[in-house]
């Protein structure tokens, strides 16, 4: 291993994402203008060992807590929500290595995140009859496993050295397969095209009957018929990056009221720091982010406890794991409104001017809109409502 992992335990995780925060944010405007990937970020970040911060302790990481891990991806998110969420399939993939990855290939992957190598994902694909449909192919040819299909939406892997692929397993139930990016057979394109999120790198990769190893594949087991937390998980980190930008677009509105904002004649007063509705507009912004974040921070905890619950074994784990899911469903409902809310009551504050193509304010808001598309949050508004008002916990799967 490389000199990350020998310092793993002794870091201060949240101080660094603040630090590395602080560079990141001055260029996050023109980047997203610009269309200009984040290249050297992404290479700071795989040095400074953010990227091994959940590694267990077993396996030489720091296995930080989720509220913590909560709060570095919104400080990261605050900064440059596409920073992010380029990184964010990492920490997903190594959950799911957690939960169904052999000894050895925990090990091995979880080692290679230590030293700092960074781990796209590839699961959505377009077509089908339902979301999350897969139609691509873990299949053997002769003695070897090869893959073959076409993912959509495949974040950070262009940035990555490994690709995560979710596939159907030949046999039967679906797999996970870590496939290396510059392997023969794997194209990765940087045809994503969204209005917001421009630079996560998610654009579409294809798969020609790639070669696969045996230790390269994960099986997943009774696959939406076990309660882990690997979908409250996904879902933790999408609202904390929904939180980050909520946060930043509240940051950006009161730094351009202090500095920038103009104030009408009838308004009686000679600044917008005193104008009566702007301080109503930026009140409310700030009471739609900051209970979106403690909502998100309930929902760090109790799926925490949950989880120490499911790895001792402990019989109520499975209820315990379900209630986590709605406190995260909360969450994430939350931070989708505020995130898409405060975005857009920024330019109360601003007028005309605050359109300005230079400002690129209006980054926020194509950020949160395009980050939110992710899930249907109608959906966790009704699982919230059948537990709270028939008990019933939400369904097992990777989306609630």
């Amino acid at each position: 291993m490389g000199s990350i992992q020998s310092l793993t335990s002794a870091r201060d995780y949240e101080a660094i994402a603040r630090e590395l925060a602080t560079d990141f944010r001055v260029g996050a405007a023109a980047r997203d203008r610009d269309r200009v990937p984040p290249l050297a970020e992404l290479e700071r970040i795989k040095a400074s060992g953010l990227l091994a911060a959940r590694v267990p302790a077993a396996y030489g990481g720091a296995e930080i807590d989720l509220p913590k891990f909560a709060r570095i991806l919104v400080i990261l998110a605050q900064a440059d929500p596409n920073i992010a969420q380029a990184v964010a399939p990492q920490f997903a993939n190594l959950e799911k290595l957690r939960i169904y990855g052999t000894h050895e290939q925990k090990l091995h992957y979880f080692g290679l995140a230590l030293d700092g190598v960074l781990m796209g994902n590839a699961a959505a694909e377009q077509g089908g009859n339902f979301i999350g449909d897969v139609t691509t192919t873990l299949y053997r040819a002769g003695s070897e496993w090869r893959l073959k299909g076409r993912k959509y939406y495949s974040t950070g892997s262009i940035y990555s050295e490994l690709i995560l692929v979710t596939a159907a397993h030949e046999q039967g139930g679906r797999a996970a397969v870590f496939v290396p990016r510059n392997r023969e057979g794997v194209s990765v394109l940087d045809d994503w095209d969204g209005m917001g999120q421009r630079t996560t790198a998610s654009g579409t990769t294809i798969y020609d009957d790639v070669l696969v190893h045996e230790h390269e594949v994960l099986r997943i087991p009774a696959f939406g018929q076990r309660r882990t937390h690997e979908g409250a998980f996904a879902q933790l980190m999408h609202s904390a990056i929904d939180a980050g930008i909520a946060l930043a677009a509240l940051a950006d509105a009161g730094a351009y009221g202090r500095e920038q904002a103009r104030v009408l004649r009838e308004s009686g007063v000679s600044s917008a720091t005193q104008d009566p509705y702007v301080l109503h507009t930026i009140g409310e912004m700030a009471i739609a982010a900051h209970g979106a974040e403690a909502l998100l921070g309930r929902g760090a905890a109790l799926l925490e406890q949950a989880l120490a619950a499911s790895l001792a074994g402990d019989a109520d784990a499975n209820r315990l794991l379900g209630e986590a899911s709605i406190a995260v469903a909360e969450a994430k409902y939350a931070t989708t409104e505020a995130s898409i809310r405060v975005s857009e009551m920024l330019f109360r504050i601003g007028g005309a001017s605050a359109t300005s193509r230079g400002l690129n304010l209006d980054r926020h808001w194509r950020n949160a809109r395009t980050h939110t598309t992710h899930d249907p949050v109608s959906y966790k508004a009704r699982a919230v409502g059948d537990f709270y008002l028939n008990g019933n916990l939400p369904p097992i799967n990777t989306k609630i």
